[in-house]
């Protein structure tokens, strides 16, 4: 088949810190596919994540998890090949159901048999997956079919005009000196993931009187996160911008990571956001093996919570006292502060 004559479908994963961690993969199918059309199917906050960007040709929005409907939708654009990032058993379905002709993706969750190419994701011993960073797990991808896929970094752009409504929301940004501070306290997979309140509040105050800092605390829109941003602005003794009162699109928070001179994150999506704009980061790992996201990203200080309980890959802490969060001190990641910022 000639190259110019392939209409290509890309299933994109769903959470944000996975549709980061494939922007490596994405890169490298366009570069091989060069000369085909290329279409993502994704939820809307995918595309407003991923845009601008030159990965693709066409967006094809999801607004159904219903396999004979999405299908419906591909039979229309008659496409040759289907590269399936989500591993879903429905995406597969879908894309067989469509009469795909080509359909490559991991062999997981019961859907090898409506493959055409499979992969099968590396296993320990004992069968429980082997911890591998995502980028490398998504790569192998586009590398079955031939692409080079060398080039690891994580790649975002951010639009213009989310910069100027960046500043119009927060004017404080505008200071002629000083330096920005974003703390991420919070994590879709759950509380197991986040750092005490009261040590973020204890660590912005001493950003800002060492350094005179800008320090904004970035959260979801949703209550668990507005109560920590709100316990993080009650407990510290400085005047803290606090997002939950002024939130941001996805766009404008992109924005304001490319605008910041640190992220203090726990590890969540917006830490794989703040590295793919070439940010100075550090992570807090408690509950999660550092492996799986693991990026090479010279900027970024990891500090991992020891515990005898760690890694446990639970969302909510068992134990009756959060351990491995709690080993992370407030020194420990003002030091490594200092010396990102200093470097």
């Amino acid at each position: 088949m000639r190259e110019n004559t392939r209409k290509i479908l890309v299933w994109l994963p769903s959470p944000i810190g996975d549709v980061v961690l494939c922007t490596p993969a994405l890169r490298a199918i366009r570069r091989h596919f060069e000369s085909s059309q290329i279409a993502f199917f994704a939820r809307p906050v995918v595309r407003e994540l991923l845009s601008p960007g030159a990965f693709n040709d066409i967006w094809i929005e999801q607004k159904t998890g219903n396999p004979l409907a999405i299908a419906y939708t591909f039979s229309r654009h008659k496409f040759t090949h289907a590269i399936l990032l989500k591993n879903s058993f429905g995406s597969a379905l879908a894309a067989w159901l469509a009469r795909i002709p080509h359909r490559i993706g991991y062999a997981r969750e019961g859907r090898s048999p409506l493959l055409t190419q499979k992969l099968h994701p590396p296993r320990l011993p004992t069968g429980k997956f082997k911890p591998i960073s995502m980028i490398d797990y998504y790569l192998a991808i586009p590398s079955a079919l031939g692409a080079r896929t060398a080039d690891r970094t994580l790649e975002l752009s951010v639009d213009s005009q989310d910069d100027e409504k960046l500043y119009g929301k927060l004017p404080e940004l505008g200071r002629p000196d000083g330096i920005v501070v974003t703390l991420v306290p919070g994590g879709a997979f759950g509380p197991s993931k986040c750092w005490p309140s009261e040590r973020f509040a204890q660590t912005a105050d001493r950003l800002i009187e060492n350094y005179d800092a800008t320090v904004i605390v970035s959260v979801a829109s949703n209550r668990l996160e507005t109560q920590i941003a709100k316990e993080i602005c009650d407990s510290s003794r400085q005047r803290l911008i606090n997002l939950a009162e002024r939130p941001l699109t996805l766009g404008e928070l992109k924005a304001l990571f490319s605008s910041s001179d640190l992220v203090i994150s726990n590890d969540t999506g917006p830490r794989h956001i703040a590295i793919a704009l070439g940010r100075k980061v550090i992570t807090l790992f408690g509950p999660n093996d550092p492996a799986w996201t693991e990026t090479g990203h010279n900027d970024e200080i990891q500090l991992i919570g020891r515990a005898p309980c760690a890694p446990c890959r639970k969302p909510k802490c068992k134990q009756p006292e959060h351990l491995c969060m709690q080993a992370i001190t407030v020194q420990m990641v003002y030091d490594a502060a200092k010396r990102l910022l200093e470097k």
